[in-house]
């Protein structure tokens, strides 16, 4: 098996490092203080101008068609500088290829170009509710058929970018008859349309300069061409692009990780205890052994997955694991790396501790750890018997 990269995915990885170094690093801490959105949405912008916000998409509609796996070295090296934009570029990807791969033309046409170019800042994915986060079968927001237009009520929680997306790719009950995670069909919703209402930005934990809102549906009255795809047949598309997202927030796991111990690492180089540095210890020595073992690791599982996605094989058992893997020891290398730095690593002068906040919600968001480990489970299990 070849591992090296393609010449145009080092390109882009060596691109979004750059970025990332000039920037994302040095403002990431203030962005995390002062949620200022005005610089956050700034460099949405120039990343769009790069080419970010449309990886996977085709040239034709203003993409740069480099793949999931040039997609996953993108998020790492942004998500070492700052989480809050790495998860905005890659839910804004995902809301691209989902119109890509399930849209019409017109709706290509129409949306993808916007999307890729920074016209829009962001798209939204609207899937999870107060009863439907890791069993969205259960939604209750509706799309009721009316003459020529569909109207949507309901609400949807935890919608990254919610206050400034330009569209959202909205799910909703169309057939409330048919039966569990059946009669689900998928919209193109554009921001301004009456009806929908943006709640306040949630005060998260981490991630802070990427808002986090709900999305109400109040009446909103939508033309019949914002369907995507068949009519109550849309909720494989959203298991099949959540299996997409996976690889993304893996990676986003991967790149906080590596931030944290590679902050550590220098840190123990020259931090002095008991008349020598305390790298020189054996205990410190194991925790940076078996931290970066783990997200070598987890490197691997990500690029296997992206491969297999880039390939068109089936890859959604593999981005699972990918993205247990690297969320999982991603916490664990910024827990480790925060201990490292001893009292030091609480303290915000230092950036662990914004490490550690920012990384623990990879365990949750895109589905749970927990969620991941039934879906790998189903698979290893359905063959059997």
């Amino acid at each position: 098996m070849n591992l090296a990269l393609t010449e145009e995915q080092a390109m882009i990885q060596d691109m979004a490092k750059k970025f990332a170094d000039s920037e994302l690093a040095p403002i990431a801490a203030e962005l995390d203080m002062s949620n200022d959105q005005t610089l956050f949405q700034n460099n949405l912008s120039k990343l769009a101008e790069l080419g970010f916000m449309g990886l996977n998409v085709k040239a034709e509609y203003g993409g740069v068609e480099a793949g999931t796996v040039a997609f996953s070295l993108a998020i790492t090296e942004l998500a070492r500088a700052c989480a809050s934009t790495a998860v905005t570029t890659s839910v804004t990807n995902m809301v691209a290829e989902v119109i890509q791969a399930v849209g019409n033309e017109q709706q290509k046409q129409q949306y993808l170009p916007k999307i890729c170019s920074g016209e829009y800042k962001a798209g939204g994915f609207c899937l999870t509710e107060v009863g439907a986060g890791s069993d969205p079968a259960s939604m209750t927001t509706t799309a009721i058929k009316d003459g020529d237009d569909y109207v949507l009520n309901g609400c949807k929680i935890f919608i990254t970018s919610g206050t400034f997306a330009g569209v959202f790719v909205v799910w909703a009950v169309t057939d409330p008859e048919a039966g569990k995670g059946k009669g689900i069909s998928c919209f193109l919703v554009e921001a301004n349309t009456p009806g929908i209402i943006i709640g306040k930005c949630e005060d998260k934990m981490g991630q802070k300069a990427s808002p986090t809102t709900e999305v109400v549906f109040n009446n909103c009255r939508i033309p019949a061409s914002c369907l995507m795809g068949q009519e109550n047949k849309a909720f494989a598309i959203a298991v099949g692009e959540l299996a997409g997202g996976r690889i993304g927030i893996g990676s986003l796991a991967l790149g906080i990780g590596l931030e944290a111990m590679d902050y550590a690492r220098q840190f123990v180089t020259e931090r002095r205890q008991f008349g020598k540095a305390i790298a020189d210890f054996q205990g410190i020595q194991w925790k940076l052994a078996e931290r970066y073992t783990d997200l070598e690791a987890a490197r691997l599982l990500l690029m296997q997955a992206a491969d297999l996605k880039d390939r068109g094989l089936p890859f959604a058992t593999s981005a699972s694991m990918a993205k247990l893997f690297a969320s999982e020891k991603a916490n664990k290398a910024c827990y480790d790396a925060l201990q490292m730095l001893g009292g030091s690593g609480y303290i915000k002068e230092y950036p662990l501790e914004r490490f550690a906040r920012d990384v623990r919600i990879t365990t949750i968001y895109e589905g749970t750890s927990e969620i991941q480990k039934i879906i790998i489970a189903r698979d290893l299990l359905k063959n059997i018997g």
